[in-house]
């Protein structure tokens, strides 16, 4: 056999190897004319690792096969994760776009009777009587309360005594002038003067006399309080025996036909306000929204509120009982494209309004000019363009930043 044979037969099992051995012992054979000893080293590590001469290539493929896709894996990480660039902060934007604008201002107000009257009495005294409940329907002249007029009832029969007499003195005065006439030449010019003077006097205190009961009575009268208009008495604060004076409001009647929301737009926008601009109104307790109409604006501030009063009336006839909050958006101005922004874009920091944009990664500070408005959205008049990327929540961002807009 040749060297080639020999190692294939090493590799065998121990005991193909055994069985060589013996019978290269037995016939004293050396392969390629080699001495015992040289055999032997040769044989030596073979026989201590079989297995290490075929595998040790297969060993290096693979580990630089695992080696590779480690380094391969790394440098993947590397590309994705940039660690040489700065970190990019996540941020919520919003794209500018032209859109339909509507500015409108909003007010909480009361629901009021368009026509309503608060009584008071004209006269100061006891309340000796109420015909009357609150919430009943009246007409207008009818009785709702009256107070003590045993005093001027007493001052109205002495006005109708003075007035007797009175009248009484002008006959008498017109006999004598009438008998002094027909004399004639028997009466003195003199006496007849005097004569038609005294008729005449007496006419004049016929006619004080007349004043006065009238006077009186007008007075009696002002003791009993009438319904100005017909409408429910929607208030009252009168009870038997109260003492009353003018300064006092015992009823109030409204006419519930006709309601209106009473409210007060702060000054800062009173300027925004007109009679006939369109409005919004929700009802407490209601989902339904109202359609209205600026009715009336004041033509001066309150200098103790600083509120500009304004009535605002309903488009179709509502039921609802006087001083219940609604809600009113008033519609100050209508744009049909303008760019928007929401407020807590702004950066206010004691310069310029602006805004962040993401450009090429970065926050880039922005100024621009927006119509001021108690909105969450606001109007941008100068300083953006449709397709901007405007950061949402400028508070947690600063100008130079490395930003990445966050895509939901």
């Amino acid at each position: 056999m040749d060297d080639r044979s020999e190692a294939r037969l090493i590799l065998k099992p121990n005991g193909a190897m055994a069985s060589s051995e013996s019978l290269r012992q037995q016939n004293n054979v050396l392969p390629s004319g080699r001495a015992p000893a040289e055999v032997s080293a040769s044989l030596v590590p073979a026989l201590h690792n079989p297995q290490q001469l075929p595998l040790a290539p297969k060993r290096r493929r693979r580990w630089l096969w695992l080696s590779g896709g480690v380094l391969g894996a790394l440098v993947a990480a590397l590309l994705y994760l940039q660690p040489w660039t700065p970190a990019q902060l996540a941020v919520a934007v919003e794209q500018v776009a032209v859109a339909p604008v509507t500015r409108m201002l909003a007010v909480n107000g009361r629901i009021a009777a368009l026509h309503s009257v608060d009584l008071r009495p004209l006269v100061g005294g006891t309340l000796t009587q109420v015909t009357v409940s609150e919430g009943q329907q009246v007409e207008a002249g009818q009785p709702l309360a009256r107070i003590d007029t045993a005093a001027q009832e007493a001052v109205q029969r002495q006005a109708v005594a003075a007035l007797d007499a009175a009248l009484v003195a002008e006959e008498q005065a017109d006999a004598t002038y009438a008998r002094s006439l027909v004399l004639g030449s028997n009466v003195s010019a003199a006496a007849l003067a005097a004569d038609r003077r005294n008729a005449e006097a007496a006419m004049q205190e016929v006619a004080r006399m007349t004043a006065l009961l009238e006077q009186a009575q007008v007075q009696l009268a002002r003791h009993t309080l009438l319904a100005p208009i017909s409408g429910t008495v929607v208030a009252l604060e009168a009870e038997v025996g109260q003492i009353a004076d003018t300064a006092t409001v015992l009823l109030t009647v409204a006419n519930l036909d006709e309601l209106i929301v009473e409210t007060d737009v702060d000054e800062v926008y009173a300027n925004q306000i007109a009679i006939g601009q369109s409005a919004f109104l929700r009802l407490s307790g209601e989902t339904e929204t109202r359609a209205g109409q600026v009715q009336t604006v004041a033509g001066r501030i309150d200098v103790a509120t600083g509120g500009l009063a304004v009535k605002i009336g309903f488009a179709t006839p509502v039921t609802a009982p006087i001083g219940l909050t609604v809600t009113a958006n008033i519609v100050v101005d209508q744009q049909d494209a303008a760019l928007t922004v929401p407020r807590t874009a702004l950066v206010m920091d004691g310069r310029e309004t602006a805004v962040l944009l993401v450009r090429d990664g970065i926050a880039r500070r922005q100024p621009i000019a927006v119509i001021d408005w108690p909105a969450a959205r606001l109007i941008a008049t100068e300083g953006l363009a449709p397709g901007d990327q405007v950061i949402i929540d400028a508070a947690a961002v600063s100008d130079g930043l490395a930003v990445r807009p966050d895509v939901p």
